[in-house]
C-alpha cells in the first residue's frame, strides 16, 4: 500500500537589501514625522533596493540561501513559483523565470502568481496541491518585492509603509505527517478592489478611439496621459478595519477546522503590515506576547515577502526549532487572505 505524501517545509530564508532608511529620512521630505509614523504603524526603518536592483536579483539572494539549507541542488526542483506584485516586467517574462535562470535552472516549471500580501500563503497551498499530487516532489517558493518601484514618495500616507525584501523556502514531498503543511485556507473578494491597487496606463490605440476614451475614465484603467504613475493606492481606514476581522475570523476558521486552539502554537507569524492591525488580531485570538512575531518595526510592509522573512528572522535567532506548530495569517490586495498551519522542519 503507498504512503500519503504530505508537503514539508524543509528550508527557510530571506533577503534584505543594504539601503536601510529610517523614519527621520522622510522628515526631510514630507509633511510626517517619526512620531506620526510609529505612532500609527509601529514602523521604524525599512530597507531598499538599489536602483539597479529587480526583484528578480532580490527573489535570486533569498532562493539560493534557501536551496542551500535545505542541502538541495537546483536540478533537483521541480518548479520555481514566485509571489510579487512588483515584478521585473509589467507582462512578461515572468519573475520566476528570470529567478531560475540566475538559479541555474533550466526546463522546469516556473511562474509568478499575483496574490498581494497574501502571496507567500497562496504559495505554499500551490505548493502543497503539487507536492500531494505527487506531481513534483520539491518546489522552491518565493515571496519577493522591489515595493519600492510601485510607490509615490510624494504621498505621505502610502509611502512611509513599505518596505523591499525577499523571503524564500523550499517545499519537499515527505511521508510525516508531523513535518507537514497541515492545512492552507484561501479566501478574496473582488468586490473589495478598491481598497487596494496599482493603477495601470494604457497605450493610446488610435484605432479605437472612442474605446481608448471610455476605457480612460474607468477607476483603474487610466490614460497614460491623465496617470503617468503606477503606484500603490490604500484607502487605509477601511482596510485597516476589514484585516482586522477577515484576519481574525479566518484564524479561528483554520484553528477550529483542525480542533486547535492557540495553545496549541508555537508562533503565530502574520502578515507585518501594521502593529496596531498584529495587536489587535493577536489580542481577539488570544495569543500569548511571546507567541506573536513581530518584524514590522524593522522592514515595514514588504508585501509577499514580510511572512518568510519574519520566520527567517525566528529561524536565525534559535528560537525555530523543528516540529514547532507554525500559524501564517494574511491580508492584501485584490482583496485576498489566508491562513496556514505548518510544521517546521527546517533545522
Amino acid at each position: 500500500m503507498n504512503k500519503k505524501i504530505f508537503a514539508s517545509l524543509i528550508s527557510i530564508a530571506s533577503y534584505v537589501p543594504k539601503n536601510c532608511v529610517s523614519n527621520a529620512e522622510f522628515e526631510k521630505h514630507l509633511d510626517t514625522s517619526d512620531e506620526w509614523i510609529r505612532k500609527r504603524t509601529g514602523i521604524q526603518t525599512r530597507y531598499f533596493a538599489d536602483s539597479a536592483q529587480y526583484t528578480s536579483d532580490l527573489a535570486y539572494e533569498a532562493g539560493k540561501t534557501a536551496l542551500k539549507r535545505a542541502n538541495i541542488e537546483p536540478s533537483a526542483i521541480d518548479a520555481v513559483i514566485v509571489a510579487t506584485l512588483s515584478p521585473d516586467y509589467l507582462t512578461m517574462p515572468s519573475t520566476a523565470c528570470l529567478v531560475s535562470a540566475k538559479l541555474g535552472i533550466e526546463g522546469k516549471t516556473a511562474f509568478d502568481i499575483s496574490s498581494a500580501c497574501s502571496g507567500f500563503i497562496y504559495l505554499l497551498g500551490v505548493a502543497k496541491s503539487f507536492i500531494e499530487s505527487g506531481a513534483y516532489k520539491n518546489v522552491l517558493i518565493i515571496g519577493a518585492e522591489k515595493l519600492s518601484s510601485v510607490i509615490d514618495f510624494n504621498d505621505r500616507s502610502t509611502c512611509v509603509l513599505f518596505g523591499d525584501g525577499a523571503g524564500a523556502a523550499v517545499i519537499s514531498a515527505t511521508d510525516d505527517p508531523k513535518k507537514a503543511i497541515v492545512d492552507v485556507h484561501l479566501g478574496a473578494n473582488g468586490n473589495y478592489s478598491d481598497f487596494l491597487l496599482t493603477p495601470r496606463t494604457q497605450a493610446f490605440n488610435p484605432y479605437i478611439e472612442s474605446d481608448a476614451k471610455a476605457n480612460a475614465q474607468d477607476s483603474h484603467l487610466q490614460d497614460s496621459n491623465a496617470n503617468p504613475l503606477q503606484c500603490i493606492q490604500m484607502k487605509g481606514n477601511e482596510t485597516f478595519k476589514l484585516a482586522v476581522k477577515t484576519l481574525s475570523d479566518d484564524v479561528k476558521r483554520i484553528l477550529k477546522a483542525n480542533n486547535l486552539s492557540s495553545k496549541d502554537i508555537s508562533f503565530f507569524i502574520p502578515h507585518q503590515a501594521n502593529l496596531r492591525i498584529i495587536n489587535a488580531v493577536g489580542a481577539s485570538l488570544e495569543f500569548e506576547e511571546e507567541q506573536i512575531i513581530i518584524t514590522v518595526q524593522k522592514y515595514g510592509n514588504t508585501s509577499a515577502a514580510s511572512i518568510p522573512m519574519a520566520i527567517d528572522e525566528t529561524y536565525k535567532q534559535g528560537c525555530l526549532k523543528n516540529g514547532d506548530l507554525l500559524l501564517l495569517d494574511a491580508f492584501g490586495g485584490g482583496l485576498t487572505w489566508g491562513s496556514v498551519l505548518v510544521y517546521f522542519n527546517g533545522v
